[in-house]
């Protein structure tokens, strides 16, 4: 082993990389920490290419590992991590989307980088380390990547920017965003953001980017030191590699030759077009193939790249002439198709369509106790709200099987998730639990967006009192190796190819709610930044004024096929007395009303029912079971147990008191049960609560007094006899009256 490190301080921290101890089959790993939070990353490439492959095959992983903090997993059943959680499949395409742009886009060959953390101190979050230590990984490695990189968490508290904050700090910040980029470009942006004003977060990604070189300057110190010559993927070229350059040079000069008379002849402004003319050129390039006599791979290769070629003729012709393929101008927004209510029997919905992108969401509000449990390395929380982002292969005019989730649709989720979070009302406000499913219908560009203005249509249709309205809007670009560059708004499909981006925000009026950039350059300057910022809040802008004149407030009232929630204070000593012994009692009342009940430890009670009569039965019997009763309350008891001196009458459930023989009824009662049994239903009245909380009750309260009723004498204890033990009757002791 050659075990190196190295050390830097960063943000009040000490940053420290090592090489040489761990993972020493790879192409290249390295462990970072910061704090006592320690990342591995591993880079490996696959000595064989991948023939037939018309793409860089990437693979980014963030493994999440409970001992790191400390912690097994919650389950019951399962111990062992299983697959990603979405936090960790989160923090993977984080760091993908930073890394991949700086790949050379030739390369073939499988390469995999596993970032596992190791150790985790509740303090300085995963995802920064893991983005240095890829940086550095794949820095030091023979890997063709034209890094490095540095990643800046930036946070504000108090009007303060804050370089890195702990994740204390993060919970008190006014945004939580992540910029990652070398000196001078900026090639990835995520931000989560509480309804801050957009020049406010312009100014966070500046300062951001301001504090790449600490680390840059690091990881280069580091790369001189260790790292491996690069790989040039122009030299050692194989016959096979040649003759398909040498082809995809003819290819690329014939769709060039045919911009005008089929890609330009007319505009396109549905997806089904496009596709059309994308499918002429396929055609016609594998007749081109079959003259040249390509191989199978070659074939493949191209015909798989034909899209990205009809791509770059695009970007040419907006740079050039600034027409883009459907006519819009470079600042207009496709077509909008706006409408609510859709679904009879939902709690609402909601419908956003722009050009061909159709995303129909809808809401379920469901009890507190509904909400979603969190149980990740760094977590253990609920998550109130929950945003899910479905798409099929008819999403895209194609067939294939169905399966879950993918990586990004939960990334797509997530960011419409985020973009809605500042605007929820509070619990105390509105306590639902509630889900918003986007399914997506067609897409053709920023299907992410279009989940986000739908799900606020479909929370505002559901009667959801979210404090404003949210819109989204995708900024796509248009660039050339010349430096040359062109803003688009409302990207679309065929428009987000080589020398692009995908630059989405969220927003209400006043402020952003979210970002997520992603660049297929090695960077953005400042200048194209800024000036998405301007062009996207315009865009915005219209787009909310476009979903206000469908509905411009919450719907007053809820669906009514809605749960009702309301909710119920009680002391909080008196929690035990709804649970019971071992959850008896609440689940009795759940079974006998229907309802759903959540408790806090604050003494707050949440009834869910879809029944009135189920919602005031757990009511009642929830107020009986935590009420005090005081003299003169009346009731309708059962009676429960029955003694010669008197007769038990369970008043509410699980609390009982004493009707006294002499409290039955005005005239002489012999016996309890001469006039009761167990079982029966009693109207009494609580005549006393005696200090160790008895409760003393009396039937003959609630009845007239009989005219001419003369009071009884009190009754008398007889002294007991003298000498023996005979007579006298039990004990000695008796009453006359």
């Amino acid at each position: 082993m050659d075990i190196k490190n190295w050390s830097t301080e960063w943000a009040g921290r000490t940053l420290t990389v090592e090489t040489g101890r761990l993972a020493l089959q790879t192409n290249a790993s390295c462990t970072v920490r910061y704090g006592d939070t320690v990342i591995l990353a591993t880079a490996v490439m696959s000595p064989n290419l991948r023939p037939g492959l018309d793409f860089f095959p990437l693979m980014v992983n963030f493994e999440e590992k409970f001992y790191a903090a400390g912690k097994i997993k919650g389950s019951r059943f399962i111990k062992r991590e299983g697959r990603p959680t979405e936090d960790a499949i989160l923090s993977g395409r984080l760091v993908d989307r930073a890394i991949r742009p700086l790949f050379d886009e030739r390369l073939r060959n499988d390469v995999q980088v596993i970032l596992t953390a190791l150790s985790y101190d509740s303090e300085n979050d995963p995802q920064v380390p893991a983005m240095i230590a890829a940086s550095v990984a794949l820095s030091i490695s023979n890997l063709p990547w034209d890094g490095p990189i540095s990643v800046s968490r930036v946070g504000r508290i108090d009007g303060k920017l804050i370089l890195n904050p702990s994740v204390e700090q993060r919970t008190k910040s006014d945004f939580d965003l992540v910029v990652a980029g070398s000196e001078g470009k900026v090639v990835m942006v995520e931000a989560g953001v509480n309804d801050v004003a957009d020049n406010e977060i312009l100014e966070a990604i500046k300062f951001g980017s301001e504090n790449f070189a600490t680390v840059v300057n690091f990881i280069k110190k580091i790369q001189a030191e260790v790292g491996e010559k690069k790989l040039d993927l122009s030299k050692n070229v194989s016959e096979a590699e040649q003759k398909l350059r040498d082809i995809e040079t003819e290819v690329i000069a014939f769709v060039k030759g045919h911009a005008n008379d089929w890609v330009f002849d007319a505009p396109k402004p549905d997806r089904r077009a496009r596709v059309e003319m994308i499918s002429r050129f396929s055609t016609a390039v594998a007749e081109m193939l079959k003259t040249k006599e390509a191989d199978a791979d070659t074939s493949k290769v191209i015909l798989g790249r034909v899209k990205i070629y009809v791509e770059k003729v695009i970007t040419a012709r907006i740079l050039d002439k600034g027409q883009r393929l459907d006519d819009r101008k470079l600042d207009q927004i496709r077509p909008l198709n706006i409408g609510v209510g859709l679904l009879p029997r939902t709690h609402g919905s909601g419908l956003f369509q722009r050009g061909d992108t159709q995303v129909l969401s809808v809401v379920t509000l469901g009890a507190p106790g509904d909400v979603q449990t969190i149980d990740t390395m760094s977590e253990d929380s609920t998550k109130r709200y929950m945003h899910h982002y479905n798409d099929t292969p008819a999403t895209y005019g194609e067939a294939g099987p169905l399966r879950g989730a993918g990586n990004r649709s939960i990334g797509h989720g997530a960011l419409a998730e985020r973009a809605l979070e500042p605007v929820l009302p509070d619990q105390k406000t509105f306590p639902y639990a509630m889900r918003v499913v986007s399914e997506v219908l067609g897409s053709n560009g920023s299907s992410s967006m279009a989940s986000t203005c739908g799900s606020t249509l479909s929370l505002m249709d559901a009667g959801v009192p979210i404090k404003k309205m949210v819109g989204g809007i995708a900024m796509g670009l248009a660039s050339d190796e010349k430096g040359r560059y062109k803003i688009l708004t409302d990207l679309q499909d065929v428009e987000d190819g080589p020398g692009g981006m995908d630059f989405k925000i969220t927003g209400t009026r006043d402020g952003i709610t979210a970002i997520q950039m992603d660049t297929k350059t090695t960077g953005l300057s400042w200048e194209i930044v800024q000036e998405t910022f301007t062009k996207s809040k315009a865009a915005r802008l219209e787009i909310l004024t476009a979903m206000e004149k469908i509905i411009s407030t919450p719907r007053a009232d809820l669906s009514k096929y809605a749960p009702r929630i309301e909710i119920m204070m009680i002391d909080p000593e008196k929690i035990r007395d709804v649970i019971g012994p071992g959850g008896k009692m609440i689940n009795k009342i759940i079974a006998e009303t229907g309802v759903d009940i959540d408790i806090e430890q604050d003494g707050s009670v949440f009834i869910t029912s879809h029944e009135p009569e189920g919602m005031l039965k757990a009511k009642k019997w929830i107020h009986d079971l935590t009420h005090d009763p005081m003299p003169g309350e009346q009731f309708e008891g059962t009676v429960v147990r029955i003694e010669d001196f008197g007769a038990f009458v369970e008043i509410v459930p699980g609390k009982d008191g004493m009707v006294h023989v002499s409290d039955i009824a005005w005239s002489r009662t012999n016996s309890p049960r001469d006039v009761m049994k167990i079982g029966d239903k009693v109207k009494v009245v609580v005549k006393e609560v005696d200090n160790l909380g008895r409760i003393n009750l009396s039937m003959k309260a609630l009845i007239p007094k009989p005219e001419g009723f003369v009071e009884p004498p009190p009754f008398e204890r007889r002294p007991p006899r003298s000498g023996g033990f005979g007579g006298g009757g039990h004990g000695g002791g008796g009453r006359k009256f």
